[in-house]
């Protein structure tokens, strides 16, 4: 299995290429989640607009989303956004860094803009996690980010841990099927030795977990599944290991969906040749026909014409 990517590969490769011949720009595309962007040069051809509009906005401005996008990117965050987006950053290709490593940097920290938009909860919690532990009890407030149409995360953060929960809608019984099988390997990787630290991970399918029962608007049906994450102070207490934990832990709807879709047409593609394997077989047994010689009364052979 594979790990996708946190960054959005269709932003990094476009900004790489203007930067080696700035051409005029207007790019619409749709990143994982419904997320769409918007890359365009609506004044000179140097000048790049990127926009980006995302479900669950609000939530993430008001878990301090706009703080994150301006630590990381400063003067370039646009005062106003494009109409019909929720945040745009304006790139001027004449000030970017022109050293190889520092401009690789650079557009990978473009690149990244739905990860750190995203990113606003997660370090929220952890910073409450690290406040309350020092205070030795309470419970952070639950957070909710609604990123899909039925689907959300949920997060709350205690003195001892931080508790990320999965809402996530299996649209047929083979998805829940395979699901449960990927995510029952989960439970059972981390009694290995070698990753025993990894976070805890819960599954339940249709009840939701007892820390959002009192939610709301929640589904209570078969295609409907639940995933808890338990991560602890080892995950978030070093700044880079919490942004790492971040980045992996965002992908994991899209991780476990991609995976599923993966395994189904692997399974469909071996279905398939065994199928054309079965009737190489059925060819070869095919009986053959008899050639009987046929004679007239008078004794002549009769042929086909």
């Amino acid at each position: 299995m594979i790990l996708l990517e946190s960054h959005n590969v269709i932003i990094q490769q476009t900004l790489t290429d203007k930067l080696n011949k700035p051409t005029s720009l207007d790019v619409k595309f749709v990143d994982y989640d419904g997320v769409r962007f918007h890359l365009s040069t609506p004044q000179k051809k140097s000048q790049v607009l990127l926009s980006m509009h995302i479900r669950c906005w609000d939530e993430l401005v008001k878990y301090g989303a706009m703080g994150i996008l301006q630590r990381e990117y400063g003067a370039l965050l646009s005062a106003s956004a494009e109409p019909d987006y929720n945040v745009s950053l304006e790139i001027d290709l004449e000030q970017v860094p022109a050293a190889p490593e520092e401009r690789e940097a650079f557009v990978t920290s473009v690149s990244l803009l739905k990860r750190n938009a995203l990113a606003a909860p997660f370090e929220l919690a952890f910073k409450t996690s690290k406040q309350l532990e020092s205070a030795g009890s309470g419970q952070g407030e639950l957070m909710e980010i609604h990123y899909r149409d039925e689907e959300a995360i949920y997060i709350q953060a205690s003195p001892d841990r931080v508790t990320v929960i999965f809402s996530t809608v299996f649209s047929d019984e083979t998805d829940r099927i395979f699901g449960k099988v990927f995510l029952q390997e989960f439970v059972d990787a981390r009694r290995l030795p070698a990753i025993q630290n990894a976070p805890q991970v819960l599954y339940s399918n249709r009840d939701p977990p007892l820390e959002i029962r009192h939610v709301g608007g929640l589904r209570n049906s078969e295609d409907m599944g639940y995933v808890t994450f338990v991560l602890f102070p080892r995950h978030y207490n070093k700044d880079s290991v919490a942004s790492a934990t971040i980045s992996h832990i965002q992908l994991f709807r899209d991780y476990l969906h991609y995976h599923i879709k993966c395994s189904k047409a692997y399974m469909h593609s071996r279905m398939r040749h065994r199928v054309a394997e079965f009737q190489k077989v059925l060819n070869r047994a095919r009986p053959e026909v008899a050639q009987t010689e046929r004679k007239t009364v008078s004794g002549r052979t009769m042929t086909s014409r």
